[in-house]
């Protein structure tokens, strides 16, 4: 059983213009660190995402969540997760900080990813496995569809994951082959032209299929130009994102948005505000057929629902160390499966986490293996840092989610 909880503020500054948006100039990666301690030694780890300050804020609503989880056995514990999380996340004395945002979400999500984390390694599997392993009725036994009965009930849910687990045979051989990653550090909105076309170089002979820019800039014609730059030294046939980091009102994303068709841009990324469901359909409308990627700053399952519903998004990014955690995102992941619209995880923990949860995506939920954003900042503090060949992410074999960070004494 679980005896004993640590709680680590965790931050890790990045080196010159590593990281930065058209939002964020100067971030600090920071991590609230959910520490579950059990009776046999084991400990399960996880966090959520912050830039910095405010990381201290929600270690202390992780620390009110998991002293609740004191005594208890990891099995039992999510065998009825859905139960637990629709507790959690309706919890009286936080709801009002919310509900199902903001910090106390936050909170949530590092200790959900720890209890993933110990169940996990008390069954000696990586996360991946031990998901996949699971029945459809397991699955849905750890979700909780509260809000989304008008779109998928609990018993459409059922039927969903039947459906696709009873296939899931054909798609086992992305355990071997690998996941396919994209660059996303080409590009950070404070590196120069020269240094943006080094990088494209670089990620080109590295094996990438796929590379993001960061756009946003005061003048468009910095994002249209380097918009190109990237194109050029890539070539035709790799994907090319942009993401704006919400920088625009709805007409300048119109505007802009119509210019920067001219490279040819796989996707754009959070153009205008998060919130702006309505926004988006317009703006998904009026550059149609370029798709827009909508997700990193949505906070809950219901917001996505919101979006599927209104044709939105093209991609969806989910981040299970943004949204409640594993269990929210699975529960998203299930909601874009019924709409058909594939999950490309946005990846706060540096794909540590999603590694794992894209494999289960595609193998027991039937999701197209697209790829998966990689950012390599941070893995020299993981125990277990995610390994890439040619571009594609090598399946992780070690017990757990490979979210342990090496000592932050």
């Amino acid at each position: 059983m679980i005896t004993k909880i640590q709680i680590n503020d965790a931050r890790f500054p990045l080196g010159k213009g590593a990281g930065s948006d058209a939002i964020h100039r100067d971030p600090i990666y920071s991590y609230a660190v959910t520490n579950l301690l059990d009776d046999s030694g084991l400990v399960g780890t996880g966090f959520a995402f912050t830039l910095g300050e405010g990381n201290d804020l929600v270690c202390k609503a992780a620390a009110f969540y998991a002293e609740q989880l004191k005594g208890k056995d990891i099995e039992e514990l999510m065998a009825n997760f859905g139960a637990v999380f629709h507790q959690f996340s309706n919890e009286q004395q936080f709801r009002w900080l919310g509900p199902h945002k903001g910090v106390v979400h936050l909170a949530l999500a590092s200790v959900t990813n720890a209890c993933y984390d110990l169940w996990a390694k008390k069954r000696g599997v990586p996360l991946w496995k031990l998901l996949t392993d699971l029945s459809a009725q397991e699955i849905l036994n750890t979700l909780d569809l509260s809000y989304l009965e008008d779109e998928l009930t609990r018993e459409q849910a059922l039927a969903l994951l039947q459906s696709n687990i009873n296939s899931k045979s054909e798609r086992l051989g992305i355990i071997e082959a690998g996941y396919p990653g994209y660059d996303t550090s080409i590009g950070w909105f404070n590196y120069p032209d020269e240094k943006v076309r080094e990088n494209c170089k670089k990620a080109v002979a590295e094996g990438f299929t796929a590379m993001k820019l960061k756009v946003g800039s005061t003048d468009p014609e910095r994002d249209i130009r380097r918009a190109h730059i990237v194109r050029e030294v890539a070539g035709a046939d790799i994907k090319v994102m942009l993401d704006a980091n919400q920088q625009w009102t709805l007409p300048q994303a119109i505007k802009i948005c119509s210019s920067l068709q001219s490279m040819n841009p796989y996707w754009i990324e959070e153009p205008t505000h998060p919130d702006d469901v309505l926004a988006h359909a317009t703006l998904a409308k009026a550059i149609a057929p370029t798709k827009l990627a909508l997700g990193e700053h949505v906070p809950n399952r219901i917001i996505f629902k919101n979006y599927l519903q209104t044709g939105s998004a093209g991609f969806m990014q989910v981040d299970a160390v943004r949204v409640g955690g594993v269990s929210e995102f699975i529960t998203v992941s299930l909601l874009c499966r019924k709409f058909n619209i594939p999950v490309v995880p946005h990846v706060g923990d540096m794909g540590q986490l999603h590694q794992h949860l894209v494999l289960f995506n595609h193998i027991s939920m039937g999701h197209e293996a697209l790829f998966l954003e990689h950012i390599p900042h941070l893995q020299p503090h993981f125990v277990h840092p995610v390994k890439i060949q040619s571009g594609v992410y090598q399946t992780p074999m070690e017990p757990g989610s490979s979210c342990d960070l090496k000592s932050l004494n």
